[in-house]
């Protein structure tokens, strides 16, 4: 499925609790329950134990070096965001994604695998005003192949509340959740309920 021509993409802003991690998230609504990654926004809950755990609501956003700006901290360059004055990360399995967390409040604000970059841009123009703006220094995901060559999730629920037009309760009353079995790797992704060992 894809997303509807009436769909209209706006940036979020999204934080742990203390205010250490700060990000910008371009959102597209309505959300597409099952679209295509690449589409629109995937949303779902993993009921593996890491995700579960964690209690992670995982938003694949579909152009993630364009629909996401960490805006606080960002290292000096494109190297790794875990180190002295930046986030702290855990990583499970293959060892690959960093579900990173703030080393103050532990807030997970999302995971990423692959390489990052570190980039000035007019937040001026990036926010959809005039060019000319303040130049301001950010991390993002670099563009490579999803699932190949790199992997990227914002936990929905460090959107900050009380944003126009962001309503958690909304996607979930509209089924806008999906639900990932990768417990038991033996179910299809699905809608409205989830699978053994997750949460609505």
């Amino acid at each position: 499925m894809s997303p509807p021509e009436s769909s209209s993409r706006r940036p979020y802003t999204g934080s742990c609790h203390c205010g250490h991690t700060k990000y910008i998230a371009f959102l597209t609504f309505p959300i597409v329950p099952g679209c295509a990654p690449g589409d629109g926004i995937r949303v779902y809950k993993c009921n593996c134990t890491t995700c579960h755990k964690m209690g992670y609501l995982h938003t694949r956003l579909p152009n993630k070096n364009q629909d996401f700006l960490l805006l606080s901290p960002v290292p000096e360059s494109g190297a790794s965001l875990a180190g002295e004055g930046g986030l702290a990360d855990y990583r499970t399995g293959s060892k690959k994604t960093a579900w990173y967390f703030c080393p103050a409040c532990g807030v997970r604000c999302f995971a990423h695998y692959g390489e990052g970059e570190v980039a000035e841009v007019d937040m001026g123009e990036v926010l959809g005003g005039k060019a000319g703006g303040k130049m301001t220094k950010i991390w993002r995901p670099q563009d490579q192949v999803e699932s190949k060559e790199s992997y990227f999730s914002v936990n929905a629920v460090t959107l900050d509340a009380g944003q126009e037009g962001l309503s958690l309760k909304e996607w979930h009353e509209n089924k806008w959740i999906g639900y990932v079995d990768s417990l038991d790797r033996t179910e299809e992704d699905r809608v409205g309920e989830p699978h053994r060992g997750g949460a609505y």
